[in-house]
């Protein structure tokens, strides 16, 4: 959907404002199915009114993705491949984060593979207010046996209810994969160009998406996609090939980038599909497997960047998976809005009568540091939250959003019981230092206002030196 202006869209909408869709207006749910927080079956009577039949067909046309969405899985644990709209993040914002599917191969000792699988399926890191996990498995079959590849499927199943890729160029092997995990919507790979009458037969017939995988060869993974096209299977992901070093890796980015302009800028829809990347392809570069670990977390980074939708990687050790995952976290937030916890009085361990009460923001980078910083000191304390629209320290300071008025406003809406604290005070950021003054004026009777550090990696030293006051 290049469309960004919500009047356009309301011009097929009823325009009753009747309220059904949840939204105050029409405008207000054109600006909705924009943001993507509203979809066009929110909207009742645009579905059950047939005299807006050819609004709703236009409507549809609008909001489709310029990349096709791909759905695989089942249940709350289905994701979403592809669905973007724009080359670059700052242009709107991108949508759906490039899930990351960790392998497991059919040639694993049982225990193995259920200690690796367990281990994929609860992984999971607390990162600026949100927990990141992993959302897929991949199950590649290196033994190229049928049965082998269907009990090890099954294994995957009975431990996790992630969603799963099947990995074989062996159309048999997918159909011993399919026959134990079809109704579970897997995502199958690949096609090729020995294989895809098969292949596109099993995905007819399991009703799954499927990637097809032409590498380096753009013109014929596009004659592949208007084939399959043509036979009905539209829900397609396409591998264009990656390589894992060399100047064949500057092709590899140079056709993601092709690719991802080909469908959102010149809007080619026989090509408009995600694309997978195999960051996993590292491991056949080097025996080393730190060096190997290193390398597939480069080239996550970088496919993260440039359109990756999808990636098969192996090394689940954290040096290798957190940089992917924070770098993903931060490319899949939307720069049109700040990053924000809700603002408020909070609890860091036990505080009591003798804790102190820091003042910080609402941008959840900021606030999430200053609670790290003191939760991993042992310190019991308060953190007061201000609102100021999901804006650090330095800049609402400058900009007026951290005033205090709004600090004491802020502290009296928590309905905070300053009697019972042995010690009141209120420790202002040092980047806040100059509302000190009129902040004694506005808490006279109440606390004491002191002056903690610039940097909160500092509030440990600080409270040795100046906790409690005097």
């Amino acid at each position: 959907m290049k469309e960004t202006s919500p009047l356009n869209l309301y011009k097929q909408l009823p325009q009753t404002n009747c309220k059904k869709c949840g939204e105050e207006t029409c405008m207000a749910f054109a600006a909705g199915l924009i943001a993507r927080t509203r979809k066009v079956e929110d909207c009742t009577p645009l579905i059950e009114e047939k005299k807006y039949a050819k609004k709703l067909d236009a409507l549809k046309t609008i909001v489709a993705p310029e990349l096709k969405m791909i759905y695989v899985g089942v249940g709350d644990k289905q994701v979403k491949i592809g669905g973007e709209d724009v080359m670059f993040r700052h242009q709107m914002t991108f949508f759906n984060k490039p899930p990351f599917a960790y392998d497991v191969t059919d040639a694993m000792e049982e225990a193995k593979l259920i200690e690796r699988v367990k281990k994929i399926t609860n992984w999971k890191k607390f990162y600026i207010g949100k927990w990141e996990r992993v959302e897929m498995i991949a199950v590649r079959s290196v033994t190229d046996d049928p049965a082998k590849f269907a009990a090890c499927v099954k294994k995957v199943m009975e431990n996790s209810d992630f969603p799963l890729i099947l990995c074989s160029f062996n159309p048999a092997v997918l159909k011993a994969g399919l026959d134990v995990a079809g109704k579970a919507k897997p995502l199958i790979y690949a096609a090729t160009k020995d294989n895809w009458k098969e292949v596109a037969q099993l995905a007819f017939d399991f009703k799954v998406p499927v990637v097809l995988s032409v590498p380096f060869d753009l013109d014929g993974l596009k004659s592949m996609a208007v084939t399959f096209a043509s036979m009905g299977l539209t829900d397609l992901v396409l591998d264009p090939g990656t390589a894992p070093n060399g100047k064949m890796l500057q092709q590899t980015l140079q056709n993601f980038i092709n690719l991802r302009r080909a469908a959102v800028e010149e809007a080619q829809r026989d090509i408009a599909y995600p694309v997978m990347a195999l960051p996993i392809n590292a491991w056949l570069t080097t025996d080393d497997p730190v060096r190997a670990a290193y390398w597939e977390s480069v080239l996550t980074a970088a496919f993260t960047i440039r359109g990756g939708a999808v990636m098969i990687k192996h090394s689940t050790e954290p040096h290798s998976m957190m940089p992917d995952m924070h770098l993903r976290f931060n490319i899949y937030t939307d720069p049109r809005k700040p990053v924000q916890v809700k603002p408020g009085l909070y609890k860091v361990g036990n505080p009591g009568p003798e804790s102190p009460v820091f003042v910080t923001t609402n941008f959840a980078l900021t606030y999430y540091t200053v609670e790290s910083d003191i939760a991993s000191n042992a310190i019991d304390a308060y953190i007061l939250a201000i609102n100021t629209d999901g804006i650090g320290v330095q800049a609402s300071v400058a900009g007026g959003q951290l005033n205090p008025t709004k600090i004491k406003d802020a502290m009296g809406e928590t309905g905070f019981d300053w009697k019972g604290q042995k010690y009141p005070a209120l420790v202002l950021p040092g980047m806040a230092a100059k509302f000190s003054g009129e902040l004694e004026d506005l808490f006279a009777g109440q606390a004491k206002i002191m002056v903690g550090p610039e940097d909160s990696g500092r509030i440990v030293g600080w409270m040795k030196d100046m906790w409690p006051p005097k």
